[in-house]
């Protein structure tokens, strides 16, 4: 089964069994309302948990999970990964894409129409993310903005850009 990692757990906090949580999604009101999921635990096993409640704090998420009642039990899940299955994953509003499903389409020049090469990956720097890709044996990172993407095409696994000039000589 494909799975999806919506956060990481950072931590157990405060004294009920709460744990501290890293989102790492992108759908709204994704945390607010998952009901069941799996944690990954550090040693690879997962468990099927229940959320009983979630909620923002300090740019993180406070997850209270059903029967985790004290700090030694959420000691468990510190570092584990919180996922559903893919199918699972939401909706995102139109003309947003999941990251995944960008991984391996080909970023073609607008006004060329020259393959340039394959999305390879993601890096998060605190903006918009950026593509990472190799051309020419070079790394190069694009950001992925309107302004530079100018159409994803999902079905041809392919996404249109307009670079500004010297972008892949950086």
């Amino acid at each position: 089964m494909s799975r999806v990692t919506i956060a990481e757990i950072l931590r157990p906090r405060g004294n009920r069994g709460e744990v501290l949580a890293k989102s790492l999604t992108d759908v709204p009101g994704r945390l607010e309302g998952l009901k069941r999921a799996q944690a990954r635990l550090a040693d690879g096993a997962d468990v099927a948990v229940e959320i009983a409640d979630a909620w923002a704090h300090a740019g993180d998420w406070v997850l209270k999970f059903r029967g985790v009642d004290s700090i030694g039990d959420a000691e468990r899940f510190r570092g584990a990964d919180l996922w559903i299955p893919e199918q699972d994953r939401g909706r995102l509003p139109a003309g947003q894409f999941f990251e995944s499903d960008l991984i391996g389409c080909v970023l073609v020049d607008a006004s060329t129409g020259a393959e340039l090469g394959r999305l390879e990956s993601w890096m998060a720097c605190g903006g918009p993310p950026l593509m990472q890709l190799t051309v020419k044996g070079r790394e190069v990172l694009v950001p992925f903005v309107p302004a530079i993407c100018r159409e994803v095409d999902l079905r041809a696994r392919r996404i249109r850009v307009e670079l500004p000039e010297g972008m892949l000589e950086l």
